[in-house]
């Protein structure tokens, strides 16, 4: 069965599924808002767990998947902790004795980074400066985009990837909402340079930490750790990725951090007056935590506005669907977005291949994607609303008694291994 496949958006779903498809010779081209490549330099670590690991390694060819683990960080299996605000353990859940293989493990990678390994080799088929303004449907079932340029594009299959404010999710399902959880965090990253390693402490700098605090804010730390002399040849061409490399963040090595609290009109500040706000609510916190955030650079700090997607019920099945965060975003905690969007793109991948070799009718395998999506999606979307309002919850007795389990579970090697999973 042979039909065209617009996806509209150049993310992290988006182009994992686009290079899935052009593997496998389904004619497929993506529609990127940015006008260039390099407007996407932005962002900080993601982390890639077993589910998102063997997403891109099932749709990225063989030479794709290599850089991929190439540019990954090499700190992401030192464990976890969850700290007090005063740097005490709560409960340090160590790594894996034997490191995992790589389709077991949980990796840390630049956004900028995933998004320069996930382009190389399908740059043909992704068009920049595509601005999704609304699609139209034939009697016949073909589909025309138009873009704000006055351009068009016409598919038989149309999939939007583009994000939390998807435009296609907006005519498709206009009832499908997304809601303010109440909560904003304040992000940074200080550079790993080596004035900055001879203050920070050794468990800052090898494993990911949660701050649980006493009043309603918490912060997440976790290392980005990058070799430089690893990465090289992402599209095939050294020289070019050399040359590209200042661009895309490839060889920095920093310490992200990520302060949560309730809504306290963060939004009319600039970046250093964020920086400014949170370290004065962290006044009473360890000296350590206070410098980290007063010694960041201004121009890497950033508001976040937490919202999360509510459910939807399912839809009668048509030759549009969704991914990822066009369906169902959720807040950063428990850091599953991305990897929920990578089995979105591989789950579609195999659905759409099977429609393209006549295994199934397309909308039968877009049916049976639908279905699994929404169900593993909104859970994905339960879990981390539930992680956030634990995180920074306005119930002090709620935020010891979470604290008290952590200290249980540092003694009781079942309720251990249940944090673990």
């Amino acid at each position: 069965m042979t039909f065209r496949v617009a996806v509209i958006g150049g993310g992290t779903g988006g182009l994992c599924l686009a290079q899935g498809l052009h593997r496998a010779g389904v004619e497929v081209a993506v529609y990127e808002r940015s006008p260039t490549r390099t407007e996407r330099l932005q962002g900080y670590r993601v982390h890639i767990n077993p589910d998102g690991a063997r997403a891109l390694h099932d749709c990225l060819p063989p030479e794709t998947w290599r850089a991929f683990l190439d540019t990954t960080g090499g700190s992401s299996a030192n464990g976890f902790a969850f700290l007090t605000e005063q740097l005490e353990p709560l409960l340090v859940l160590d790594g894996p004795a034997e490191p995992p293989g790589p389709l077991d493990a949980h990796h840390s990678v630049s956004r900028i980074t995933l998004h320069q390994v996930l382009s190389a080799g399908i740059e043909p088929i992704i068009q920049y400066g595509k601005v999704f303004e609304r699609y139209e449907r034939s009697a016949d079932g073909e589909i025309t985009v138009h873009f704000a340029d006055g351009g068009t594009a016409r598919a038989d299959l149309l999939i939007g990837a583009d994000g939390a404010n998807s435009r296609v999710r907006r005519q498709f399902l206009p009832h499908a909402e997304r809601v303010d959880v109440g909560l904003r965090g304040v992000v940074g990253k200080l550079p790993l340079t080596p004035a900055n390693r001879a203050w920070l402490p050794e468990f800052l700098l090898s494993r990911a930490n949660v701050v649980t605090a006493a009043r309603d804010h918490g912060m997440f730390l976790a290392p980005h750790e990058l070799d430089g002399d690893r990465h090289a040849g992402i599209g095939g061409n050294d020289e070019t990725y050399v040359a590209d490399a200042a661009l895309f963040d490839n060889t920095s090595s920093y310490l992200m951090w990520a302060f949560a609290t309730k809504d306290r009109g963060l939004g009319g500040l600039d970046a250093a007056g964020l920086r400014a706000e949170a370290g004065r609510l962290i006044g009473g916190w360890h000296p350590l935590l206070r410098r980290l955030v007063a010694d960041t650079d201004p121009a890497v700090v950033s508001l976040m506005t937490l919202r999360t997607s509510t459910p939807v019920d399912p839809w009668p099945t048509t030759n549009i669907t969704l991914l990822g965060d066009a369906i169902h975003s959720m807040t950063p905690f428990r850091g599953i977005g991305a990897n929920t969007a990578l089995r979105d793109a591989n789950l579609l991948r195999q659905n759409i291949i099977a429609a393209h070799r006549g295994e199934r009718g397309l909308l039968t395998a877009l049916g049976d994607y639908e279905r699994r999506m929404l169900d593993y999606g909104f859970q994905a979307v339960r879990e981390s609303l539930g992680a956030a309002g634990q995180f920074v919850s306005a119930s002090r007795l709620r935020r010891l008694m979470f604290r008290s389990v952590l200290r249980t579970a540092a003694v009781l090697p079942p309720l251990k291994r249940r944090f673990a999973n």
